[in-house]
């Protein structure tokens, strides 16, 4: 776990000037105490795993629900005032920067689903609000400060309060195969 972890933050910071510095960040710390606190949590240990979730959230500024299930290599990039919900799911290599929230709106249906499902690679910028049961597929970009209360297709880019999408990959593969036509078609003319 501290390996990949520690290469998500060599990868994805290029702040970082040593290796010793990487124990500094609240990131870092934050998933220990999480992994600690879920494995409390998934024996019914609930007041330990919340009490030690309490204790994370004093250190780091990032508060992560016991309950909430995280891949490996997610990095919470700075980290204050991130808030990650009991039922949300974060894939693998996250990236998640300040002042993110994955939380719940109130009005869900479905109760063992309240938050959302996020997929692996996706990067999530500073001050978003992700909420609901929704479902970010994997290589999704989420602009600072969205709120995104729908459901994020693979490689889209959402931007905006609410939440639209900018750019999807299916779209930019198009706009590609439509660029080579046109080429081929210019180069048979010329």
């Amino acid at each position: 776990m501290f390996k990949q972890l520690i290469q998500q933050i060599k990868k994805n910071d290029p702040s970082l000037r040593t290796r010793r510095e990487v124990w500094l960040y609240p990131g870092l710390w934050a998933m220990v105490f999480h992994r600690m606190a879920h494995k409390l949590y998934k024996r019914k240990y609930f007041f330990w795993a919340r009490l030690l979730s309490m204790k994370a959230r004093l250190l780091t500024g990032i508060e992560i629900h016991p309950g909430a299930v995280i891949g490996q290599g997610v990095f919470i990039d700075h980290g204050m005032g991130v808030v990650i919900g009991e039922t949300c799911t974060i894939g693998n290599n996250v990236v998640i920067y300040h002042g993110v929230t994955l939380g719940a709106t109130g009005n869900e249906k479905e109760k063992t689903r309240r938050h959302p499902k996020i997929g692996n690679n996706v990067t999530i910028g500073a001050g978003a609000a992700l909420l609901g049961s929704i479902t970010v597929g994997c290589g999704a970009k989420i602009g600072a400060g969205a709120l995104v209360i729908r459901n994020v297709p693979c490689g889209a880019t959402v931007v905006n309060d609410p939440a639209r999408i900018v750019q999807s990959e299916r779209s930019a593969r198009a706009e590609i195969e439509r660029l080579k036509k046109r080429m081929k078609k210019l180069e048979v003319q010329g």
